[in-house]
């Protein structure tokens, strides 16, 4: 090991000592505070960025202020602000790599998602981004769209309605200009990774030498089964155990220097300039996986933190988060030994930047996000279809709405699309279905349903894509699976439930194809005779097996119907705000049907109760009511208002 004078290596004591698992301090030694005068050490800088989801203009809501050191507050976000950060955090640096651990596309801005996210490609590619893992939302549509659209520019069906639109140069939708990484999603079937498991980049070692540098990506384990990237034909494989063996690999070929960047993450406090009591599986990985990994850079989580941990040895090394939708720049400064190419821990630093908005804007990330954002304003008013009256989320005492039936009967069209060119190869057969259900109501989280979808007198009922679009959706998909009539008839009983002084009701919208009567006398659990459900005309059958369309998370019990769990031969569709877009488009004509699928028998009897609607939405911490934007968010993220149960038990907390 070269000399370096006055600098010294904590022993692994000493180490754990400075570095504790509350520490808050972004250098591994207090030694690293004066790395910027070791001249003899190879300078890497290391910039990332992580779970942007597409949102170019600025950061949603409550996520544009963020809370720093002494609890001030910063103004964050946009692409624009992004850039110009950039620009002054590379300056000077001879060996600056940038990169981010997923999410970058597929959320919910409308001037992202309904150009197919080219416009968030478009952005990374001006800010030169090197490289990035791919998170649970890169999975969104497939991992054919992920590979063949998103990195390769292939087009898909039709150009310019679908996707290939015209970027901020007058230039159609060519690709990105940088790879995506995951060591550990594979195909189900043959357990073949599906993109590369990690990359080598080359740094400048002066005298005409390079250093190799390893970048090894994980993708958050479980994606495959969340609600938005539920994906039949793939699986993940073991975080620790994936990331050792690659850290293994790395080692073989020579590579001295190495990186984690992973999709998943922990949270380490409010402040997010440094880290404090941290938990979650990140953080659980962080203290196990191999020595030979000398950072890990984490998202998924939308926390934010910059902290030091100790490594199974005994050493620090950085462990960090960038918050979200672009409201942070997280810069690691590694120092090279120019002989070795191995990482001199000590004078390692991390720390987090705000993205604020107190530079003067990138103009050319300026023009980009402005070019998307007039762009569109104009193709949300563009007609696709029209309505003869309005469609409202009024219900009847039987809990049925002219909304939650046209909804319904979208879903069971979207269970019956043959699929797509983009769709993943193998899987179930994708068998038509057979009826669809949707919760209208339902007694956990927030509907599908947006709002009321309002005829527009002044344009003869015209639905214009910006309506139809924002009318149904949080960007997860219709599926089609296999259930028996006795799981139906169970769904059909559970939106009965026992509540706070009284009886609760979470009504199921069924399609057009099904009746079925409940009796309002009857028990909770007893309500619904199979005799008296009809699909196609004929009664229920509880032990055959049916197709039935449905929103993912309704399928998972994300919505408190808990009778579809156990379903088998599930088949992914589109997703729901896309679909319905399609679904008006195709038919272009759409009229309110009548509200007769739900009957109530025995309404007048003594005892009779049809049961009150109680909607729990997703709240802010004060109690009030999230707006459904950020609902959305909340949702795609946690797959419940509650929270999603991490692997390890833990609650995503943000």
């Amino acid at each position: 090991m070269r000399d370096i004078g006055r600098r010294f290596f904590f022993t692994a004591a000493g180490a754990m000592a400075t570095a504790s698992a509350i520490g808050s301090n972004a250098f591994a030694t207090g030694h690293a505070r004066d790395a910027g005068t070791a001249d003899e050490y190879v300078d890497v800088q290391l910039l990332n960025i992580t779970d942007l989801h597409g949102f170019l203009q600025g950061a949603p809501g409550g996520h544009s202020v963020i809370t720093g050191a002494g609890g001030k507050s910063y103004t964050v976000g946009g692409v624009a602000y992004m850039a110009a950060h950039l620009e002054r955090l590379r300056d000077g640096r001879r060996n600056s790599l940038f990169f981010a651990p997923g999410d970058l596309f597929s959320g919910w801005e409308f001037d992202a998602s309904t150009f197919a996210d080219e416009p968030t490609i478009e952005a990374l590619n001006a800010m030169h981004l090197d490289f990035a893992s791919a998170g649970n939302h890169e999975f969104d549509k497939s991992a054919t769209y992920l590979t063949a659209h998103m990195e390769k520019g292939t087009t898909y069906p039709v150009v310019g309605r679908d996707d290939s639109f015209e970027d901020s140069t007058g230039r159609r939708f060519r690709g990105a200009d940088f790879l995506y990484y995951s060591a550990n999603m594979v195909w189900n079937e043959s357990g073949k990774t599906v993109l590369p498991p990690y990359n080598i980049a080359y740094v400048d070692a002066g005298r005409g030498r390079r250093l190799p540098i390893g970048f090894i990506h994980l993708t958050a384990l479980g994606t495959e089964s969340f609600p938005g990237s539920y994906q039949p034909g793939l699986r993940t494989l073991d975080e620790l155990e994936t990331a050792n063996r690659c850290a293994a690999e790395l080692k073989s070929q020579g590579v001295n220097a190495i990186v984690l960047s992973m999709h998943d993450g922990a949270v380490a406090g409010s402040d997010f300039s440094s880290g404090s009591n941290p938990s979650g599986p990140a953080y659980e990985l962080a203290l196990r996986v191999s020595s030979d990994i000398d950072a890990i850079v984490t998202g998924h989580w939308h926390c934010a933190f910059t902290m030091m941990l100790p490594d199974p040895s005994g050493n620090p090394r950085p462990f960090v988060e960038a918050g979200c939708y672009g409201q942070l720049i997280n810069e690691i400064s590694l120092r090279l030994d120019p002989d070795t190419g191995k990482v001199i821990r000590s004078l390692t630093t991390a720390t987090n930047h705000p993205n604020t908005r107190d530079v003067t804007p990138h103009p050319t990330l300026r023009s980009i996000a402005d070019y998307w954002a007039g762009y569109g304003t104009r193709r949300a008013a563009t007609p696709v279809g029209r309505q003869t009256a309005s469609f409202t989320r009024r219900r009847n005492a039987a809990g049925e709405s002219t909304m939650g039936d046209l909804v319904a009967d979208w879903a069971l069209w979207a269970g019956r699309q043959p699929h797509g060119p983009m769709a993943d190869p193998g899987g179930n057969p994708n068998t038509p279905a057979e009826l669809a259900v949707i919760a209208v109501a339902p007694r956990v989280g927030q509907a599908i349903i947006a709002g009321d979808l309002v005829r527009d007198e002044g344009s003869d009922g015209a639905i214009t894509l910006g309506r139809a679009w924002n009318a149904v959706g949080f960007g997860d998909p219709i599926m089609t699976v296999t259930v028996t009539g006795a799981q139906i008839h169970d769904a059909l009983e559970e939106q009965w439930a026992p509540v706070a002084g009284g009886l609760g009701f979470a009504p199921l919208a069924v399609s057009a194809n099904v009746r079925y009567t409940f009796d309002a006398a009857g028990p909770v659990g007893r309500r619904v005779d199979p005799a008296e459900v009809f699909i196609d005309g004929t009664a229920l059958d509880p032990a055959r097996r049916y197709r039935l369309a449905a929103p993912s998370y309704t399928l998972i019990n994300q919505d408190g119907y808990s009778a579809f769990s156990g379903f088998t031969a599930p088949v992914r569709h589109t997703r729901d705000f896309e679909s319905f877009v399609e679904f008006v488009r195709t038919q272009q004509r759409l009229t309110p049907a009548p509200l007769n699928r739900v009957a109530v028998k025995n309404a007048e009897s003594p005892g009779a109760r049809i049961g009150a609607v109680v909607e729990r939405p997703v709240m802010q911490s004060d109690g009030s009511r999230i707006p459904r934007p950020e609902a959305a968010l909340r949702m795609a993220l946690t797959g419940g208002p509650e929270g999603q149960r991490a692997p390890g038990g833990y609650r995503v907390p943000c």
